[in-house]
């Protein structure tokens, strides 16, 4: 049950290593977080808010020894230099689109070894209702093997007022999905952290250092290991991707006569489609049928995760190194780094739409005439 003090205000200017900031830094001068309010939400893991981490006498009174602040500035000085106290800071906003995920894991492990301590863990951020309840709920699924929701309505009904936002409760599943832990190799994450890349591409115009991660390495530089199933350029035989940058989709249900309209893609403006490109690529029509079939019976082997529905009308890919200038550029085209051949197009900030019918954001395309598949381990070079 909450437990409420006498309402308190603090005063601080300090950065997450307790130090003065510069003038015009964030600071928190001034909070109105409301009365103390704080919740045990199983024995000795709390959630409150940001009053409750701030007032000493609340601390003492719940025998609080380690403190998790999600918020946009860390705590005042007097509680980081407390002696009874460990703490941690994510610095996070309250919004939808913030990349909480990158954080879960480290939230969790610190809540778990203050428990596994007999410690009394408070985790808060300003109101104790979205970015606190987000982490508590990743630790209760890890910790009990729950499924979001019931983790979710097991914290709200010992607080009853938690509501992550909804980009944080997206972020949750996907976390849960990945056996709550980060998998790199996973193809959701991969498109969730895409999607956060191309919010920095669209507000500084270049990829920023800590987004470097998502541009996957040249699979055609000679490498130990090499993935034995490629795609290469048709014309030159330089290969573009391995399977595990393709990004898998599955034809949108639509009537014939829908997916047969141009589908607009914003990307280049000379190609409005990808429909409308796919359609004006020369060669019988037998022949592109018959590669089809090979290509899904390639794809299709074992080993690989493609199923026979997925959609072959336009291959989205990872961004990869050899495509030429996408760190610094929003969009644009994609050419074969050996023959300079056009093999599609990429963009940042807006949606390609397959046409099949789904959309992609994020887009890095492959124009699946211009490439094809290979089984074949000396394609890639290897070094012993």
């Amino acid at each position: 049950m909450a437990q409420h003090q006498p309402q308190t205000r603090s005063s601080a200017s300090c950065t997450s290593g307790g130090k003065p900031q510069d003038s015009g830094a964030l600071t928190r001068e001034d909070f109105d977080g409301g009365p103390v309010s704080i919740d045990e939400i199983e024995t000795g893991l709390f959630l409150g808010n940001l009053t409750a981490a701030t007032h000493m006498e609340t601390l003492r009174s719940f025998k609080i020894t380690h403190i998790l602040t999600l918020d946009s500035v860390p705590l005042p000085q007097h509680i980081l230099e407390a002696s009874f106290l460990t703490t941690k800071y994510i610095q996070i906003a309250d919004m939808p689109r913030e990349d909480i995920l990158q954080h879960l894991e480290g939230c969790v492990d610190f809540i778990s070894t203050a428990l596994a301590q007999k410690g009394n863990v408070l985790v808060h951020c300003y109101f104790g209702v979205s970015r606190s309840s987000s982490t508590v709920i990743a630790y209760m699924m890890k910790h009990h093997n729950l499924d979001f929701l019931p983790a979710y309505e097991l914290v709200k009904a010992k607080r009853r007022f938690v509501q992550p936002n909804a980009g944080f409760v997206s972020q949750l599943k996907l976390f849960r999905r990945m056996g709550c832990k980060i998998d790199p190799s996973y193809q959701r994450y991969k498109i969730h952290r895409l999607r956060l890349a191309g919010e920095q591409m669209r507000k500084a115009k270049i990829l920023p250092q800590s987004f470097h991660s998502v541009v996957r390495p040249d699979p055609d530089i000679t490498r130990e290991n090499p993935e034995p199933i490629v795609f290469r350029c048709r014309r030159c035989r330089r290969v573009l991707a391995s399977k595990s940058h393709v990004l898998e989709h599955k034809p949108r249900d639509r009537p014939p006569q829908e997916t047969a309209q141009p589908a607009p893609v914003t990307a280049p403006k000379e190609e409005t489609s990808v429909q409308a490109q796919s359609e004006n690529q020369s060669g019988p029509r037998m022949l592109e049928q018959l590669a089809e079939r090979i290509r899904q019976s390639s794809l299709g082997s074992p080993g690989h995760e493609s199923a026979p529905n997925h959609c072959r009308s336009i291959l989205f890919v990872e961004p990869i190194a050899w495509m030429h200038r996408i760190m610094l550029n929003t969009q644009g085209r994609l050419y074969c780094p050996k023959c300079e051949q056009k093999l599609g197009n990429f963009s940042w900030i807006n949606a390609c739409k397959c046409p099949c019918g789904e959309t992609m954001t994020p887009a890095f395309y492959l124009i699946p005439s211009k490439v094809e598949l290979s089984k074949a381990v000396q394609n890639v070079q290897t070094t012993v």
